[in-house]
């Protein structure tokens, strides 16, 4: 992993497949409130699953990858963990995101050598006008400035990425700082969530659990399966919270 390219290379093989084929992320965990002068609390469970398909932008250049993705999500009962219809009286807006989708360019993605692991680590800070102005949702709104702060970190074996194969086994840990979720009618108030995720690339779709298997099955069948060609804008609990709600 010695230039832009074959860094690149290495997180694709790692997040994906070079061949195309589709490659299914299951992960699991925690999703935390914080406020000012209130104490962090356990609001839900999660579970979520991506299945993506990576494949050559022939428009630029021989290093650069289109990631097809879709990604559906779902709140849980922390205890339970049964996904969850409402909340607090309110109705769960769970996470439907077709396309979530990424152009690649070849870059000195950061890596750390674990032993016999590499750790990728990925940290994006978002900011942009929010889908849903204060004026238009003053109750699902916590701003006109979008802000969130998403952190990835995909773990692979030293000896797989030194062999052949076009995707090698993997982990991954996620962590996001976020709005108040516009379904939770929270408006303006101070605070947010932090979301705290680790999950793992699995061999086939069928291996995720069979709960959620049924759930997308029932609701979204489509997120079984990667998207075939690229299409935008990707879609966020924001816009789509936005088309089930239009403004008035």
């Amino acid at each position: 992993m010695t230039t832009p390219a074959e860094s690149l290379r290495s997180l694709a093989r790692t997040r994906a497949s070079l061949d195309g084929e589709e490659v299914t992320y299951w992960w699991s965990g925690s999703v935390f409130s914080w406020a000012p002068d209130e104490p962090y609390q356990l609001l839900f469970g999660f579970e979520g699953v991506n299945v993506a398909r990576l494949v050559q932008d022939v428009d630029a250049g021989p290093d650069a990858f289109q990631l097809l993705t879709r990604e559906a999500a779902f709140y849980l009962d922390p205890v339970s963990r049964e996904i969850l219809d409402t909340w607090q009286g309110l109705a769960v807006t769970h996470i439907w995101n077709d396309p979530a989708n990424q152009r690649w360019r070849p870059f000195p993605v950061p890596t750390t050598e674990l032993g016999g692991q590499v750790c990728f680590s990925l940290e994006i800070p978002l900011a942009y006008p929010s889908p849903l102005p204060v004026a238009q949702y003053p109750l699902h709104s916590a701003g006109d400035t979008y802000k969130a702060l998403e952190l990835f970190q995909f773990f692979a074996d030293r000896a797989d990425l030194e062999g052949p194969a076009p995707s090698v086994p993997a982990t991954m840990s996620w962590t996001r700082m976020s709005p108040w979720l516009p379904w939770m009618a929270r408006g303006e108030r101070p605070g947010g969530l932090t979301y705290h995720c680790r999950g793992r690339k699995l061999g086939a779709y069928a291996e995720v659990p069979e709960r959620t298997r049924a759930y997308i099955a029932a609701h979204h069948p489509e997120f079984a399966r990667a998207p075939e060609k690229w299409s935008e804008p990707n879609e966020t609990s924001w816009t789509y919270f936005r088309k089930l709600h239009p403004p008035q």
